[in-house]
């Protein structure tokens, strides 16, 4: 919408026009994982494994052809900055964290959400509950949908362009690794994964920078980063096979803390008297 709609704007891009993209990308995305997901979502198994990414690539195939609206392989450039700075970009992905985060935690404790958590734990029997695992499945994929576009819609302008190589299947295997790291039956888990994962290469390559390092070892962060990114992130799902942020973990943090020790009585309670010693003594 930037380039094709908007083109006569002079100076930095406005930030309602931002926000009126992020609400289109929001539909789009929505009417995109509705249908998706009525089709797809009648497989089961490593069938809709292979569905979805037979989605990705129609997508990302469309894209580099339609070239008069995505602009082909080299996509789409030039994409107007609504803020002078990259950091002025926290004034709209911070909020739209937060946002997320409350959204899901809120959706986790109401109706939605406990069919949710019944149809993850068993389905036949949240079927036998009388849920319908297609309504839910749908609406699952419609909510993800939400979330991607208006966090889509940020990105494009962040990073001044966009073309078919963002939607690959890379990128959603990366997206699958933030949420089996982090933890996928808390709502922090996946912000804890993607913080972890996106500062972790960065961190690598910093290490290999480092003075005193031999030259071999300095060589081998380098050119092998991924490579140990990749070992790290089977480690953890041995160690971690639920995730780092679990919900035992945030239940024990909130849980109030109980002395060691309880008295055996309250001390103010009056005392019982013993039958035999009143007897003893008279």
């Amino acid at each position: 919408m930037s380039t094709r709609l908007f083109t006569d704007q002079p100076g930095l891009f406005p930030f309602p026009y931002l926000l009126a993209e992020m609400l289109v990308a929001g539909m789009l995305c929505a009417a995109v994982g509705l249908v998706v997901g009525y089709i797809a979502l009648r497989l089961r198994g490593i069938f809709l494994a292979l569905a979805t990414i037979a989605f990705v690539e129609i997508i990302r195939v469309s894209a580099l052809n339609l070239v008069d609206l995505t602009g082909g392989a080299p996509g789409i450039a030039a994409i107007p900055q609504p803020f002078s700075t990259q950091f002025g970009y926290m004034l709209i992905a911070f909020p739209l964290l937060v946002g997320a985060m409350l959204f899901t935690y809120r959706i986790e404790h109401i109706r939605v959400g406990r069919a949710f958590t019944a149809l993850r734990e068993d389905e036949l029997a949240a079927s036998a509950l009388g849920i319908n695992p297609m309504r839910y499945k749908v609406l699952a994929f419609v909510m993800g949908g939400i979330l991607a576009g208006l966090a889509g819609a940020v990105s494009a302008h962040l990073f001044n362009t966009w073309n078919p190589s963002y939607g690959t299947f890379d990128s959603s295997i990366l997206m699958l690794a933030y949420v089996l790291v982090g933890g996928s039956r808390t709502y922090l888990g996946p912000v804890v994964g993607g913080l972890a994962l996106t500062l972790l290469p960065e961190a690598l390559r910093a290490a290999a920078g480092i003075d005193g390092l031999p030259k071999w070892l300095a060589e081998f962060i380098q050119n092998s980063r991924l490579i140990i990114f990749g070992v790290l992130i089977a480690l953890s799902a041995i160690f971690f096979p639920e995730g780092i942020i679990t919900p035992e973990l945030i239940k024990r943090r909130r849980a109030p803390k109980m002395p060691d020790e309880l008295p055996s009585q309250p001390i103010n309670a009056p005392t019982v008297p013993d039958p035999q010693e009143s007897l003893s003594r008279q």
